[in-house]
């Protein structure tokens, strides 16, 4: 029988899944599906991270279809964002796309019973084309020595330590996979933005902020509604902050400031020589 297995993020898939029905913890972007078909996954469930500005949270329904792979997304209400686990356990489908509702999908059902159902899906055989992540500069650093450049990346995954000091913003959810702590962040960036993915049910979506606050990192979430979730350009333009961390608050950041406001605010704080503090992770 045809397994179904669970992951809490599909940036990290190997052949291992090949063939398998994936039910996985990311949101439901185009690029968490790319990912999925380019492990060649028999059928795939994501997270529909609140739907968001231009459906985008269920963006990889129509380009899966494209490629016949079967796929959906469980509400955001109904289980827990970056944790595949529960998604499995609690999860009520929101979405499919053509392919899934031709092997009995339809909106409503239990995951697991939507995930039973993939089992009946044929073996991808279309290869995706590429579909590259970006990172890339959105505001170089002021004159004022020790000022941060503020990157965008279209995933917390391209995070590294080469963006510690800088002011992140990223296009992923704001949820601890699993709910651990330690994998709030990969850098000790001077700030970082995520999407708040709709908050969701135990309001997963804003749970990485108490986490960056214990390790002092200015931080806060963009309204899904506002912005694309995986595009951070999107985030950039039209973002809406809808949570912040303590330390961001005592920047005088708050919700309802648009994005760019609250870089200026990071900025304006940030000392006149940085000190680059001690990696922690």
């Amino acid at each position: 029988m045809v397994e179904i297995v669970t992951v809490d993020t599909v940036t990290k898939l190997d052949e291992g899944h090949r063939g398998k029905v994936l039910i996985g913890g990311s949101h439901g972007g185009v690029y968490a599906g790319y990912l999925a078909a380019r492990a060649g996954v028999r059928a795939v469930i994501l997270n529909n991270a609140g739907v968001g500005r231009d459906s985008a949270g269920i963006g990889s329904l129509a380009y899966l279809d494209r490629l016949g792979l079967a796929a959906a997304t469980v509400s955001h209400e109904t289980a827990r964002i970056g944790d595949g686990g529960d998604m499995a356990a609690r999860g009520v489908i929101s979405h499919v796309n053509r392919t899934a509702e031709a092997l009995g999908c339809a909106a409503g059902q239990a995951c697991r019973d939507c995930a039973a159902r993939m089992r009946d899906a044929a073996p991808a055989t279309a290869v995706p084309p590429l579909y590259e992540e970006a990172r890339f500069l959105l505001r170089a650093a002021p004159d004022t020595p020790g000022a941060p450049e503020v990157w965008g990346l279209d995933s917390a995954s391209l995070i590294g330590p080469d963006d510690d000091g800088r002011i992140c913003i990223t296009a992923s959810h704001g949820a601890l996979l699993g709910g651990k702590p330690d994998h709030a962040i990969r850098a000790r960036p001077a700030a970082a933005v995520f999407n708040d993915a709709g908050v969701g049910i135990d309001d997963i979506g804003i749970s990485r902020l108490p986490a960056l606050a214990d390790r002092g990192i200015p931080a806060a979430t963009v309204a899904a509604a506002s912005v694309r979730i995986g595009d951070a350009r999107s985030a950039w333009e039209t973002g809406i902050i809808s949570h912040v961390d303590a330390p961001a608050a005592a920047l005088g950041a708050a919700p309802g400031q648009d994005l760019q406001t609250f870089v200026d605010l990071v900025i304006a704080h940030q000392s006149p020589i940085r000190i680059k503090a001690p990696r922690e992770d």
